[in-house]
């Protein structure tokens, strides 16, 4: 199978300055691939070399199966979402769309087809005849996704598509990302800095530090590289909650526990961290045995959350 992304080596310098080293990943065709990072990691520098906006310093990649060299035949197969996408105030959404279509050499009734059948797809069909000068940020974005689909494009690039969104706005286009994905057969690339965004939506994770691969893998296997965790949450009945501290007491593992702000019944449960300490389930264990129910228990540190702030502690925000 072509992959859909492919980078080997990528590295991109700004006279002095490095953004980018050693780019090196891949990604099936179908996937969502999350690309996190704290400000100055690199992603924004990353998305603009495999779209083909800047060439790299050094390096190889393909993108639809098409190599670096051959940028013009790259951009026809790709769709993208910039971090700061400009818009023409005054035109509706459909000529908008018209536009970019006929740009690609679309006929002007297909491009008022294509026009028509992507403002469908992205729930602006009854704004269709509004200038875009009236639409909210949310639509603003979802038109230009839209845009980014005007080619049929096999990758898609999607940089911070939420941004300055409210939750709901945040919800219809990671809808949209997944229908993308799902419907379309695309490969969609997901640039962000909100992890719950890339929980819910993405099938595997890249996580970009300093301009290197910190990590990459699906969402459970980033979230693994995380070191063993030292504390775990848990919930037990308002009226159990006397047996369970009595249970933890004696239990080997727990270090301590202690009522948690919050929820009646939740506790806080410190680890030991020596080698030889029992698994962290072994406490499930050990409150059956005490005959007492367990609403829910959670692990901290095997969050991609803490995987995460692991990979990135240090880095500088710029």
């Amino acid at each position: 199978m072509t992959l859909a992304v492919d980078a080997r080596g990528v590295r991109k310098e700004y006279g002095d300055l490095t953004a980018v080293e050693d780019l090196t990943f891949s990604v099936q065709q179908g996937e969502i691939l999350g690309v996190l990072g704290p400000n100055g990691a690199g992603k924004t520098t990353a998305i603009r070399v495999l779209t083909t906006v800047l060439a790299p310093t050094r390096g190889t990649f393909s993108v639809a199966g098409v190599p670096h060299t051959r940028a013009s035949e790259i951009r026809l197969r790709i769709g993208v979402l910039p971090e700061s996408a400009g818009y023409p105030e005054r035109q509706t959404g459909r000529e908008y769309l018209q536009y970019h279509a006929r740009l690609y050499g679309q006929s002007v009734r297909g491009a008022s087809a294509t026009a028509d059948e992507l403002l469908r797809e992205v729930g602006l069909h009854e704004r269709r005849n509004s200038s875009i000068d009236a639409y909210s940020r949310g639509m603003k974005q979802r038109l230009g996704i839209a845009r980014a689909l005007v080619n049929s494009p096999e990758v898609v690039f999607l940089d911070e598509p939420t941004l300055g969104l409210d939750p709901a706005g945040q919800r219809q286009v990671l809808a949209l990302v997944r229908r993308i994905a799902n419907q379309r057969g695309a490969t969609v690339l997901l640039s962000t800095h909100l992890l719950a965004e890339v929980e819910e939506t993405c099938t595997r994770v890249l996580i970009l530090n300093r301009g290197r691969v910190a990590a990459d893998g699906t969402v459970a296997e980033v979230s693994r590289l995380a070191a063993a965790p030292r504390s775990a949450r848990l919930r037990v009945p308002q009226d159990s909650v006397r047996e369970a501290l009595q249970v933890l007491s004696q239990a080997r593992g727990i270090k301590a526990a202690e009522l948690a702000d919050g929820r009646p019944g939740a506790l806080t449960l410190t680890l030991h961290d020596d080698p030889g300490r029992p698994p962290p389930s072994a406490v499930l264990c050990d409150l059956a045995n005490g005959g007492v129910p367990v609403l829910a228990y959670e692990l901290e540190g095997v969050r991609l959350s803490d995987a995460f702030l692991e990979m990135t502690e240090g880095s500088s925000n710029d």
